[in-house]
């Protein structure tokens, strides 16, 4: 089939390469602008954007992609196919309608759990055992769409949005390209509205530790934030008054403390424990502001940590 690809970050990248290299053919990938990044602010591409240049792939980027000049170029390509990925921009029901066989879309949960934004945060920061995804139909609606095809994924202990984002954007992949390659025969399932629960974007405020939530919840909070945007809090030391520090990987320890909340009660040469709501907290990775990450036994050879809030 001519497919249209419509995807941005590294997530969306495997299921254009699966795609790319099947008898299929790209016949245009969107995406987002470039935009500015790091403390530079130099205008910079996206994954997807990379991954098609290098491979000879006509790049589209609008602003707006339901703009009427974009929807004349859309047409005209006269694709069979859209597929869309984390492709970030609402699409018209005008962009819906001018493939062949409508747009697919390639969504981070089991539909209708998650719809919106940041599914894969979302679930983690649950507690949610098991995600997966879901290839959907795609509607106006915000992910309301029928299912052709799921595929469940179990959320492992250890898991963080940066693993977790990998290891679905494998399964999507293939996922996708069974669902183009049985097209015809697949049974598109309506979802239950009622049992639909959103995805809202991931705000940094929310990044913001509450050392009186319990151990569990931050500590699924730092693996849901982990790579963005970091969870982090306030530190007190004797060698500093007040910085910012970001956790990187914590986990939840069996120790009894009464302690206040945020009160180190353990720092010793590998481990530094914090006293929470409900439980105990054990640092494993840390970022100071302005220093490098570094595992707690290095943090610890350097800081003697007193408090955090």
């Amino acid at each position: 089939m001519r497919i249209v690809f419509a995807g941005t970050p590294k997530f969306a990248v495997e299921s254009l390469a699966i795609l790319h290299k099947s008898e299929h053919e790209i016949i245009g990938v969107y995406c987002q602008p470039d935009r500015p990044k790091g403390r530079g602010k130099v205008l910079s591409a996206c994954p997807v954007k990379l991954y098609a240049e290098e491979n000879n792939l006509r790049v589209i980027q609008p602003e707006d992609f339901s703009s009427e000049q974009n929807q004349k170029i859309l047409s005209s390509l006269n694709p069979d196919i859209m597929v869309v990925a984390a492709y970030g921009q609402i699409l018209s029901s005008n962009v819906l309608k001018a493939p062949k066989y409508g747009c697919l879309n390639i969504h981070a949960s089991l539909l209708p759990r998650w719809r919106g934004a940041a599914p894969i945060e979302r679930a983690i920061l649950a507690g949610d055992k098991e995600t997966g995804i879901s290839i959907m139909q795609m509607n106006e609606g915000l992910d309301t769409g029928d299912v052709l095809l799921t595929q469940k994924y179990l959320i492992d202990s250890n898991e963080t949005s940066q693993s977790l984002t990998y290891s679905l954007s494998i399964i999507g992949a293939k996922l996708i390209f069974n669902a183009l390659n049985q097209l015809k025969q697949l049974k598109a399932t309506p979802q239950n509205d009622k049992d639909a629960i959103y995805a809202k974007k991931i705000v940094k405020r929310e990044s913001q530790i509450d050392w009186y939530q319990s151990a569990k919840n931050i500590s699924l909070m730092v693996r849901a934030f982990n790579p963005r945007p970091i969870a982090q809090t306030n530190a007190k030391a004797k060698q500093f008054e007040s910085k910012v520090i970001r956790i990187i990987e914590a986990e939840e320890v069996q120790h009894e403390s009464s302690k206040t909340p945020g009160t180190v009660i353990k720092q010793s040469k590998d481990a530094c424990y914090i006293a929470t709501g409900n439980g105990v907290l054990s640092l494993k990775k840390v970022q100071l502001a302005g220093k490098n990450e570094v595992s707690i036994k290095d943090f610890n050879n350097a800081y003697q940590l007193l408090e955090l809030s």
